[in-house]
């Protein structure tokens, strides 16, 4: 297992769910290839953003068949400028590269909304660190271990 999957899984097992991080010979970068290695719906996919808003770092975990709305974040927050992070700033604070930005396991803590959205099913999947990894976990169980308020955070 790559190093950056691996930090994942140790992040994981601190819950002691079960959950088990796959690694894939195919690139689960995108939402799409990442349904298609796994056999889901593009809508199952969770995708980790960060994003700023005034300068203040947040995760936002949304389906992978969703755009984050700006001004719902906006609200959200407190209000403020929102801005999408760039890649450099997304490896200093969450420890990990885009395409593969886990929703747990970061360097530092980050307030985390999960969108409301994610909620409809059993089961949805992450990325685990790498740009081939993801992990299968219920939408319920993400929340909880990222401590995420659930919220629209869709368009």
């Amino acid at each position: 297992m790559k190093e950056a999957a691996r930090r994942v899984q140790e992040a994981l097992n601190q819950y002691r769910l079960g959950l088990q991080v796959r690694e894939f010979a195919e690139s689960t970068k995108t939402s799409q290839e990442a349904a298609d290695a796994v056999g889901c719906s593009v809508a199952q996919i969770v995708k980790s953003l960060l994003f700023l808003v005034d300068e203040r770092h947040y995760l936002v975990l949304t389906s992978g068949a969703n755009r984050v709305d700006a001004a719902k974040l906006n609200a959200l927050t407190g209000g403020g400028k929102v801005r999408l992070a760039d890649a450099e700033t997304v490896r200093r604070v969450t420890g990990y590269a885009i395409g593969g930005v886990p929703p747990i396991g970061h360097k530092e803590e980050i307030p985390t909304l999960s969108d409301e959205t994610l909620m409809r099913f059993e089961v949805v999947y992450a990325a685990a660190g790498t740009p081939n990894a993801v992990f299968p976990i219920s939408p319920q169980d993400l929340q909880r271990i990222t401590k995420g308020r659930v919220a629209a955070v869709a368009q």
